[in-house]
């Protein structure tokens, strides 16, 4: 079950008015998966030319592989977003950005 923390950061986390770096939007994503308990065993492995797969899914297998529970991932992620806030500025009334798959 999610937090109210974590719900709100997933919000916040669209509102940032600069976007992150790769490394911080696939850490963002790794704790995302884990801190929803999406079962990472029944995840389908990116094909070979699906670079972009191959690096969230390598995010998500290293928290697994971590062996870190859904609620420290939910924290985790919440002092990602509040660190991403500080760095890269936040905008409550911004609206958030279509995500491209």
């Amino acid at each position: 079950m999610s937090s109210p923390a974590f719900t709100k950061a997933q919000e916040e986390s669209k509102k940032l008015t600069s976007k992150p770096t790769n490394e911080e939007l696939l850490e963002l994503y790794g704790l995302f998966k884990v801190g929803n308990g999406e079962d990472f065993s029944k995840a389908e492995k990116p094909g070979m030319f699906d670079l972009k797969g191959k690096y969230k899914y390598q995010a998500w297998k290293d928290l697994v592989d971590e062996g870190i529970s859904a609620e420290a991932a939910q924290e985790r992620y919440v002092a990602k977003v509040e660190e991403l806030k500080t760095k890269y500025g936040f905008d409550a009334n911004k609206e958030p950005e279509a995500v491209k798959s």
